[in-house]
């Protein structure tokens, strides 16, 4: 099933908003949304929302043998599943193009950086290691797919116990985690990728783009760091970047916005373990007892836009139709706002001479704004709240000039 595509009017919605400062959902061009972390009952088993971005990550592990060039590392992989429940049109138990891109920038980000220690998970050399599998599958696709990935597969791996290994005799036993403790992972730097997705030829950066973002702007930016703000991946997708400056600006953002998220993570991982030393229960399930893990309570589009104005409608246009609807007590005489039908007619509207002065009476007010409502039934076309003043000369005398009031 293909994705629906935008069609212009949307494009040039967002395209406007953004050049006026404005995103969708009210945040500021380097603002990211919050995130959160909750760990299940089992080892290397979370869920990070980032924002409305959904992703569940499962680690597991078994014995296996080495590759013969690396006889003495074992061996990670990463494994990203894409199915409809994270969107409609992806269907599951196919690769997609998106599918392909996430699992070759998370194998960069950990893997070709040296993250994992695989030297640890040796247990005899070129005969047995540890083989690292982590599976993330989408739960809800908005936007920042790959940055809501990697935090996951962090923190999963972070959070993960492999077994104990005892060899007797040439013999390998997994010992249980009620026989002896498992093991943590020996992890030497903790990285984690921000997206930026570039607008207006590269004048215009977002930080953490949702979905309708990322359809519409002209290049994306994936920057994988960790908190030593070493660079571990690079990907830029779409057209060329022209503006230098606008790489580094963004890579000086990225790199504060990673020691934010990796003190994050440690900060959760801290609090799990402290409730597990100390019997309280955790998981999935008291997560959900706590509405610390809920659906999706919101509209899939929220805009809090503020000020916004279109470009494209010229100010001569606006001003000719407000010109048209109503006319001001400093226009010129015989400028009229209303129907033909209600002009022709001297029953709905009534005048005031101006030489004697006199005052128009309640009672007569509401009966002419009564009759101005009955003309077609709606009191939008005819507000109360707003009269206006139009000067016309009086049709039986040449001299004197009537004062008219029309609702």
């Amino acid at each position: 099933m293909k994705e629906t595509p935008l069609s212009p009017c949307e494009k040039n919605f967002v395209i406007q908003a953004i050049k006026q400062n404005q995103r969708l959902d009210g945040r500021n061009n380097d603002e990211f949304r919050s995130l959160k972390i909750n760990y299940g009952a089992d080892w290397g088993s979370v869920i990070v929302a980032l924002g409305e971005t959904k992703v569940l990550a499962q680690v597991s592990s078994e014995l296996g043998q080495p590759k013969a060039t690396r006889p003495n590392e074992g061996l990670l992989h990463i494994n990203v599943e894409l199915g409809p429940m994270a969107a409609s049109h992806f269907e599951a138990g196919r690769n997609c193009e998106l599918t392909v891109q996430l699992n070759r920038t998370l194998e960069r980000t950990f893997k070709d950086s040296r993250a994992v220690d695989l030297e640890s998970l040796c247990v005899i050399s070129e005969e047995h290691v540890w083989l690292l599998r982590v599976d993330l599958n989408v739960l809800n696709h908005e936007g920042n797919l790959i940055a809501c990935c990697s935090v996951a597969t962090l923190c999963a791996l972070a959070h993960f116990r492999r077994p104990e290994v005892s060899i007797i005799k040439d013999e390998i036993r997994i010992h249980t985690s009620a026989e002896k403790e498992p093991l943590r992972m020996v992890m030497h730097h903790y990285p984690v990728c921000v997206t930026y997705v570039i607008f207006d030829d590269g004048r215009i950066a977002l930080a953490d783009p949702t979905l309708l973002e990322e359809r519409t702007s002209d290049t994306q930016l994936i920057f994988g760091l960790n908190s030593f703000e070493e660079l571990c991946c690079l990907n830029l997708g779409g057209s060329a970047l022209k503006s230098p400056m606008l790489l580094l600006q963004c890579s000086k953002k990225a790199a504060k916005h990673v020691k934010n998220v990796v003190d994050l993570v440690k900060t959760s991982l801290e609090k799990d373990s402290e409730a597990r030393e100390t019997g309280k229960k955790v998981g999935f399930a008291e997560c959900f007892r706590e509405n610390a893990i809920i659906t999706l309570d919101k509209d899939r589009l929220v805009l809090r836009l503020r000020n916004f104005t279109f470009n494209d409608a010229s100010e001569d246009d606006q001003s000719s139709k407000e010109t048209a609807l109503y006319s001001s007590v400093n226009d010129k005489p015989n400028t009229k706002w209303i129907p033909e039908a209600l002009s022709d007619s001297n029953d709905n509207s009534f005048s005031i001479e101006s030489d004697a002065g006199a005052s128009v009476s309640d009672e007569h007010l509401e009966t002419t704004a009564q009759e101005c409502l009955e003309y077609d039934g709606s009191q939008t076309n005819f507000p109360l709240n707003r009269m206006t003043h139009t000067i016309g000369q009086n049709g039986n005398s040449d001299s004197e000039e009537e004062e008219k009031i029309i609702l």
